[in-house]
């Protein structure tokens, strides 16, 4: 996991404006200790993903190594899961209930005419962590989905949506333009 740091440059700030006002300044003391910003932690539970327990696992891992400000956890015992992850016989989607919250259904359909399980999990849990699909697309793009044909087999996010991840979770909890609209199911 990535851990983003802010640095504080309001003591600084506050001695160029004093002295900008005319007001006596003071030497600004040593630098402020970086501080580190929390990920937001959502757990996910891929007790219900049959044969693709490994994929869901490293469709988190891939995200959890892309982006700083979110990270996707195995859920603990007594412990309840913002995300759900099962496998059925369709095709795969994401039923979205909040931004980081919903269900990932790991469609044997799509592993059957060919696409890579790794890539379809690391999709399917950028829908929940707000992203919609981007149809067509090219394979560089994980969000294109199906679009970027069977021989594709990136699981990784682009820096476009690595971004918008950063600005769904980071800071403010703001839903941006574009992002997956909540409570729908995303058939990707």
């Amino acid at each position: 996991m990535h851990v983003r740091k802010l640095t504080s440059g309001l003591t600084a700030a506050l001695a160029v404006t004093f002295s900008l006002m005319g007001s006596q300044a003071v030497a600004a003391p040593a630098p402020v200790a970086e501080r580190t910003a929390a990920a937001r932690i959502l757990t996910y539970d891929a007790s219900g993903s049959a044969e693709f327990r490994t994929a869901v696992d490293r469709g988190a891992a891939i995200w959890n190594n892309s982006v700083d400000a979110v990270e996707l956890r195995p859920v603990t015992t007594g412990q309840r899961a913002n995300i759900r992850v099962l496998a059925d016989n369709g095709w795969p989607r994401a039923q979205t209930t909040s931004l980081g919250n919903g269900t990932v259904y790991m469609g044997r359909q799509a592993v059957d005419q060919g696409y890579d399980t790794i890539r379809i999990s690391a999709h399917e849990l950028g829908h929940i962590l707000g992203l919609p699909d981007r149809k067509p697309g090219p394979c560089s793009s994980l969000m294109s989905g199906s679009s970027a044909g069977t021989a594709c087999t990136n699981p990784n996010p682009n820096a476009a949506e690595k971004a918008e991840v950063e600005d769904n979770f980071g800071g403010v909890l703001t839903r941006t333009a574009g992002a997956a609209p909540l409570g729908v199911v995303i058939v990707g």
